[in-house]
């Protein structure tokens, strides 16, 4: 859903919870998150918008910057469902798409924080009524204060459309439902849950059992999950993990930790990771095996974060920059004998942690990463040894992607054949090598091939 607008003509930041008029020194949370929110539905996207507001309000402690970018993240996953709310109250569409960013911030704040209701609507009607708009902050004081009065009906009457209940573009539902007809409405819902907190334990240097011990004695919910993993009861940030800075653990979605097992890596085979960035199976191969690896980018930037997880682990790689489509560019003629190739998607499997994808993505989308993904499988494919295993893989849930790709693949390359994918299961109704999102991970597919 692209917008117009933005939310910044409408408040200025604010430290003691007031509002001044643009260019103020003082920030206000509530409106710099709608400022964030008209940006992203304006077509960039939230990380670049964060980033982007962090440096023009450089004052911001990490407090006001933690809950901006909550308002954000809850705004974006729950805004088509508020704006179906929002459409019920208002007796016109309004002609300021500032205003509308506001509105559906504060409407979040009403139905999922457990902020004050009178504080969240009082903030909303100063943050109009001092640019001297007086008309404007009457307007969402009936608009919230309405909300509150029919909240029930409101929300029941939105659950009446798709978009309402499941807070969605309707093309997304609708794919979703066709491809999905067993799971869709669980798969929708997961989308909107707060994402697991998930660990990987580096069996270099503990086992998991050592580690999830220390995290009791510091007081520390956690269980474990998969393999390696320990997912955690709440999110902490890195410099509170124990064992973090000295590489006993990394942050890895226990869907994403599949990866590098699968490929049955052994000492000294040499192994590329192809779009590495920012590094997470990168290092997972390595922990599992001393190898001879080469992690592919084509973003010299984005391979500064592999560096960097390399450093802290302390593990060697081969960092690269180049296009795994061609080859020729950067391949020095040795082939692999594996390949691990996690390709550019449409991340619909893990849209919980990237809400703003529900506004940026269009249908059109879709089509163009499978093409993407199409040519840079078989660039990769060149460079795979015979007998060599090939791991492709999404965090899509969407067949083009993912089932219909390796099904043309297969059809390309008669040198190929898939393999037993060891470790999980489908759920019953889904293609092989789908993990649907849920409590324990987000969505991802996998498809393991062998050059025969």
């Amino acid at each position: 859903m692209r917008g117009g607008g933005d939310a910044g003509a409408y408040c200025a930041p604010a430290r003691d919870g007031t509002v001044e008029p643009a260019g103020s020194h003082v920030l206000d949370t509530q409106a710099l998150a709608s400022v964030t929110v008209g940006r992203v539905a304006g077509g960039e996207n939230l990380n670049r918008a964060l980033a982007g507001l962090w440096q023009e309000h450089p004052l911001l402690t990490a407090q006001q910057r933690g809950a901006i970018t909550d308002l954000c993240y809850g705004t974006l996953r729950f805004g088509l469902r508020l704006q179906a709310v929002l459409d019920a109250l208002l007796a016109k569409k309004l002609s300021d798409p500032a205003l509308r960013w506001l509105l559906l911030v504060t409407l979040y704040q009403l139905e999922h924080t457990r902020a004050a209701p009178y504080a969240i609507v009082d903030h909303a009607v100063r943050c109009v009524a001092r640019l001297g708009t007086p008309q404007a902050g009457g307007l969402v004081n009936a608009v919230l204060r309405n909300f509150l009065r029919r909240r029930a009906a409101l929300l029941a009457k939105a659950d009446q459309s798709d978009v309402g209940r499941f807070s969605y573009p309707q093309w997304w539902i609708d794919k979703v439902r066709a491809q999905l007809p067993q799971h869709y409405a669980l798969v929708l819902h997961a989308g909107n849950l707060h994402p697991p907190y998930t660990l990987r334990v580096n069996a270099r240097r503990m086992q998991r059992s050592d580690y999830l011990a220390l995290l009791e004695r510091e007081g520390i919910v956690g269980v474990p999950v998969g393999v390696s993993g320990v997912r955690l009861a709440r999110a902490l940030p890195v410099g509170r993990l124990p064992g973090f800075a000295e590489g006993i653990v990394s942050v890895q979605d226990a869907a994403a930790q599949f990866a590098a097992p699968l490929l049955e890596v052994e000492p000294g085979m040499r192994v590329l990771d192809a779009c590495a960035a920012p590094g997470g199976k990168t290092t997972h191969l390595l922990e599992l095996a001393d190898l001879d690896l080469t992690a592919l980018d084509h973003d010299a930037a984005r391979l500064d974060r592999v560096r960097e997880n390399l450093e802290r682990l302390k593990l060697k790689a081969r960092l690269l920059v180049g296009n795994a489509a061609d080859p020729a560019s950067w391949w020095d003629g040795e082939p692999y004998q594996r390949i691990l190739a996690d390709v550019p998607c449409s991340a619909s499997g893990v849209v919980r942690r990237h809400p703003d994808i529900k506004w940026l993505r269009r249908p059109a989308d879709i089509k163009q990463f499978a093409v993407q993904q199409e040519r840079l499988v078989d660039g990769l494919w060149k460079t795979l040894a015979s007998g060599g295993k090939f791991l492709y893989t999404t965090c899509s849930i969407f067949e083009e992607e993912n089932c219909m790709q390796l099904s043309r693949f297969l059809a390309r390359h008669a040198d190929a054949r898939t393999l037993t994918l060891h470790g999980f299961q489908s759920r019953d109704g889904t293609p092989d090598g789908l993990l649907l999102p849920d409590n324990e991970h987000d969505g991802f597919f996998y498809a393991l091939l062998q050059k025969i």
